[in-house]
């Protein structure tokens, strides 16, 4: 009995300690964001599926007899709208494909995928056949090659191969989000969720969920972090000279951003009073956006979803917008496994040959 009673107790107390490191390997939910963020930089291949859906939008107007067949008829098409990628990335040698489908719905609803292809200087798009817009039987399921390198040429811009460098991408995207994050309380838009309650995806373990949450109570010091203290930050970033020539952007351009977000306290005061007014113009009834960290600390999943009300200043009119959107890393850092692949032969027609094909159909 003595025998059996100590192991019971030893069992006991290697569980509490187990369940005791795992608590204890959960961060503060900002520190767990720049964890994640920063490890992201450390991933070298992966697969991604994403999601986007409108699940209300309507419009209606403080004056019945105003409402527009057309702009119903259009809204009614979007709404339940969906925006899917699925697709598979390695950084060496860099290579992304994916696939984008459309689903609309309404009277007017159609489905179509476009399967894509990137490489560091290529980009390999399958043409669609797509309902009410004709398309030449002999050009439907190509692929229509675009030199990246080409049409920065054709545009009057420099090749810029930096702006396809995923990991100095990554680089900026940690520094911006680490800027932005550090300003806003941690206790009034953060917070650990139960990964119980998060309604994550089958198949997406996590060890960490961190939500970050907007609301009518908190809009107003939201917007006003983001102007006063966040974006000055970021566009300090944006003058370091590797991002301005990645990005190729003009310091000159950002320095004017800069001095437009500088405000005077009569600003400010401004700002405020306009910020007041924000409670009477937008109703946030949902705001969030969760992130999933696995056991290494990786971003495997991201949720946004929002539900908002608008009523434009000085009219009885409201639009209704409430959406959901997510996204899902899994095969982290193993080899890359494409489906599509580079398209070569008589399946890859160039951007040339496509227009003298369009012209030929149309008859020009």
């Amino acid at each position: 009995m003595t025998k059996r009673m100590g192991a019971l107790l030893l069992t006991l107390l290697l569980t509490v300690s187990m369940a005791l490191t795992a608590c204890s390997s959960k961060q503060e939910p900002k520190e767990a964001l720049k964890t994640a963020a920063a490890n992201a930089s450390k991933l070298t291949s992966y697969e991604m599926s994403s999601n986007f859906t409108i699940n209300e939008l309507s419009y209606k107007p403080g004056d019945a007899s105003q409402t527009d067949p057309t702009m119903t008829q259009f809204m009614s098409m979007l709404k339940d709208a969906q925006l899917n990628v699925t697709g598979v990335y390695q950084s060496e040698p860099m290579q992304t494909e994916m696939t984008l489908g459309i689903e609309l719905k309404g009277d007017m609803g159609m489905t179509f995928n476009i399967p894509m292809v990137m490489t560091a200087e290529k980009l390999y798009v399958k043409v669609p056949n797509i309902p009410f817009f004709p398309i030449p039987e002999n050009v439907v399921n190509k692929f229509l090659e675009l030199d990246l390198k080409e049409l920065a040429e054709q545009e009057g811009t420099e090749w810029n191969p930096d702006a396809m460098d995923a990991a100095k991408t990554q680089k900026l995207s940690n520094e911006v989000m680490d800027a932005v994050l550090s300003e806003y309380d941690q206790a009034k838009f953060f917070k650990n969720l139960d990964t119980k309650d998060a309604k994550l995806p089958e198949g997406v373990d996590a060890k960490q969920v961190v939500q970050f949450s907007v609301n009518n109570d908190n809009v107003k010091e939201a917007v006003t972090v983001l102007v006063t203290k966040a974006m000055p930050k970021v566009l300090d970033i944006l003058s370091k000279e590797e991002y301005r020539e990645m990005l190729q952007m003009d310091q000159a351009d950002i320095d004017k951003a800069k001095e437009d977000l500088k405000i005077t306290e009569a600003d400010q005061a401004e700002m405020a009073k306009d910020l007041d007014k924000l409670k009477d113009v937008l109703t946030i009834n949902q705001f969030n956006i969760d992130f999933a960290l696995d056991k290494n600390d990786f971003p495997v999943y991201q949720k946004m979803v929002a539900d908002v009300l608008i009523k434009p200043e000085g009219t009885k009119d409201e639009v209704k917008l409430a959406f959901t959107g997510s996204n899902t890393y899994t095969k982290i850092n193993e080899k890359a496994a494409f489906k599509i692949n580079i398209p070569t032969g008589d399946d890859v027609i160039t951007m040339q040959e496509f227009e003298e094909l369009m012209n030929a159909s149309y008859g020009y």
